[in-house]
Order: structure tokens, then C-alpha cells, then sequence
């Protein structure tokens, strides 16, 4: 688990050109494509649904990372599947069936993930460590790009860390907000495996960016 891959989140994308910057993201050798799916309920943004998901499906081979960030999940989750996710990752915070929807996706020869705000102990999701592929946290406030990463986060991460290797398990931990060269390394010191960025990636050349946050 000791090299580190780089989700570009494409909430830093420009909307209008999304094929071009997803085209952009795969010569800068990204490892998985972040799109984050918000519904103005469970948080208060809003972006995609389905269908695009589905077109980006269509434009690139990089694994889609699918974050659920919509109240009561359950609803559209066979939707999200067929969009063609690799990855499709939920929030205990969201629904009550968390340990239904992650075996209905394994059950579809899909990756399951877990993911918590910033303010949800780890211990919620304890239930279903051993189900699951991926651990998202959030290491700032949810719903928009741009916001600073939160110390609270490296000690989310340390304790995740702990459960995986008491329990030897495999899942990756994974971090998203406020990514950059310094948080990426304080978050892969406290034992993450997968950086999601942004803003970071995308305000500058974007293979220096992901070689860099690769080599924290």
C-alpha cells in the first residue's frame, strides 16, 4: 500500500469543456477520474446525475469513481451501475440500508466504498469495514471545492489506519479536500493510499501536479 494514486476530482473541471479536461487528466496519467454526484439535500451544491456519468463513461477508460454525496442513495443506486461505475462510494449518514447498498454493489462485480464527513466519527461505519474497497474521508466541509484541509482529518485517518491493520484488512483510505503537496503528505503519513484533488490539479500543469501529489 505504499504508493499513493491521484483521483482528480472534476468539481475543479470546467463544465463546458468536460471531455477536454478529462482528455487532459488522461495524458497527465491519473489514476481514477472523481466525480462527485450532490443532490442540494444531503449537502447543499448540486452537479451531476446519471446520464452524465454515463457520457463520461463513454469519452475515457480511466476508472470512474462515483462519490453518492444524495439523500437516501438506495434510490438510484442501480442507475449509478449502470452508468458504469468502478468505484461507487455511499454515506452511512445518508441512508439507513448502509450494508444492503454496499453488497448489492459488490454483488455487481463492482468496487464499494464508504464515505463520512468531516464530522462523523470513524467508529460509524465499524459495521461494514469488511465489506468495503474504499474509505473516503472528507477532510474539510463538504459540498464545494476550495476549502483548506482540516487537522481533525489526520487523526480520522490514524484511527482508520489502527482498525485496518488490527482487523487485517485491505481496504485503501482515501482523502478528499483541501489537497496539496503538504497535506498529501501529512495524510499519507497518517496512512492513506489515495489522494483526491482538485483545485490543486487543476490551476497548474496538470501532470506535474499528479506526479508530485504521487510522490509526496
Amino acid at each position: 500500500m505504499n504508493r499513493l494514486l491521484v483521483s482528480p476530482s472534476i468539481l475543479s473541471a470546467d463544465f463546458l469543456n468536460l471531455e477536454r479536461d478529462i482528455r487532459r487528466l488522461e495524458q497527465a496519467n491519473a489514476d481514477h477520474l472523481h466525480i462527485d454526484i450532490m443532490d442540494g439535500v444531503f449537502v447543499t451544491n448540486t452537479t451531476w446525475g446519471p446520464s452524465t456519468v454515463a457520457a463520461i463513461r463513454n469519452v475515457t477508460s480511466l476508472p470512474l469513481e462515483v462519490h453518492l454525496m444524495i439523500d437516501k442513495p438506495e434510490r438510484l443506486i442501480d442507475e449509478y451501475l449502470r452508468a458504469g461505475s468502478d468505484i461507487l462510494i455511499v454515506h452511512p449518514e445518508s441512508t439507513v440500508f448502509l450494508r444492503k447498498i454496499l453488497l448489492h454493489i459488490k454483488r455487481q462485480g463492482v468496487k464499494a466504498g464508504v464515505a463520512i464527513k468531516l464530522e462523523t466519527p470513524v467508529e460509524t461505519i465499524i459495521h461494514c469495514l469488511e465489506l468495503v474497497d474504499v474509505v473516503l474521508l472528507l477532510t474539510c466541509d463538504e459540498g464545494f471545492g476550495g476549502n483548506p484541509f482540516q487537522p481533525l482529518a489526520i487523526k480520522k485517518i490514524t484511527r482508520l489506519d489502527r482498525l485496518r491493520k488490527d482487523d487485517n484488512l485491505e481496504f485503501k483510505i482515501e482523502v478528499d479536500g483541501g489537497i496539496n503537496i503538504e497535506t498529501g503528505r501529512l495524510s499519507k503519513g497518517a496512512g492513506a493510499n489515495i489522494l483526491v484533488a482538485g483545485s490543486y490539479i487543476f490551476n497548474q500543469e496538470m501532470s506535474t501536479a499528479i506526479n508530485l501529489l504521487r510522490n509526496v
